[in-house]
């Protein structure tokens, strides 16, 4: 019995790097795969598994407990969730103002996502070189937003080498998940980083502005020792999943913060008097863009407020 990591997962065949570097491909175990599961992949990039060789192929036998990982929900609706990435230290989300532009309500989805699972996360606005006036002043007022809440917030351009290093500085010694909207340069900026990995890129759509899926699956790179990056495929959309209607307000950094003074206990924070959350929206305490990302979710989850 050997064990490694996964590095790459297609949906019905993995590529596992072992101890020695090696990197083999794999397969599930049947039994393994037939565990009753509320994911579409049992097996994700960044799980440490044990494999041995059966009959002229490598099969993992074992998923090791995980320290961590980030879900979202999935495109298949026969399953609940999708894995992204496990064992990481930290999620970078790569988010543009414009060309294309990536909503607010994805940005709060995601770090919602990254709250509720304990992953440090951090917004990293990119194609700086593309903005005009207006394009810089808007990413100045979200990075204000978001660092207030405690968001590191970083902007770079992949035309701009100096505006990297942050970035890079960043990713350093820790295994970091890169995600984002389809189109936000995700793959051209880890070719920046590190060109020897030559990430196909793809560019953006004229017709509509929007990213074609240029990654089609989760992997795992090495950009130094004790530095790996898992690049994801771009998303449509980051549905959230797991979290309970009266939690929501949990991960939201800010609202929970004031809602311990609130005059209700259980309090939801949509229409009750003496709504401290309510009160840091009116006075701009809390900006209205995450209030009604907040909205959203607890919509989402069952109960409509207008």
């Amino acid at each position: 019995m050997e064990t490694g990591v996964v590095i790459k997962s297609t949906g019905s065949w993995y590529l596992v790097r072992k101890e020695d570097g090696k990197q083999v491909e794999c397969r599930m175990r049947g039994k393994l795969r037939l565990k009753g599961t509320r994911t579409t992949n049992p097996v994700a990039v960044g799980d440490y598994v044990d494999m041995e060789y059966d009959h002229e192929e490598y099969v993992i036998t074992h998923i090791h407990e995980r320290r961590n990982y980030i879900i979202r929900k999935s495109t298949n609706l026969s399953k609940e969730a999708h894995i992204i990435a496990t064992n990481v230290d930290q999620a970078l989300l790569i988010a543009t103002v414009n060309h294309p532009q990536t909503p607010t309500i994805f940005i709060d989805r995601f770090l919602v996502t990254a709250e509720a699972y304990n992953i440090p996360a951090a917004i990293i606005f990119n194609k700086t070189d593309l903005y005009d006036e207006t394009d810089s002043a808007q990413m100045q007022e979200l990075i204000g937003i978001y660092t207030a809440i405690g968001y590191p917030c970083h902007a770079v351009s992949a035309e701009q080498s100096e505006s990297l290093l942050p970035f890079k500085a960043l990713l350093a010694n820790k295994t970091t998940v890169l995600s984002g909207m389809s189109g936000v340069g995700k793959s051209t900026l880890i070719n920046r980083i590190e060109p020897s990995l030559n990430l196909k890129v793809s560019a953006i759509s004229d017709c509509h502005d929007t990213g074609k899926h240029t990654t089609t699956f989760a992997e795992m790179f090495a950009l130094g020792e004790n530095s790996y990056i898992i690049d994801t495929p771009g998303l449509r959309s980051f549905g959230i999943i797991d979290i309970a209607k009266e939690e929501i307000s949990h991960f939201f950094p800010e609202l929970f913060n004031v809602s311990e003074h609130c005059r209700f206990y259980n309090c939801t924070h949509t229409h009750e008097p003496g709504c401290a959350v309510i009160e840091a929206v009116q006075n701009g305490s809390i900006s209205e863009s995450r209030y009604w990302s907040y909205l959203s979710m607890m919509e989402e989850n069952g109960e409509k407020y207008r």
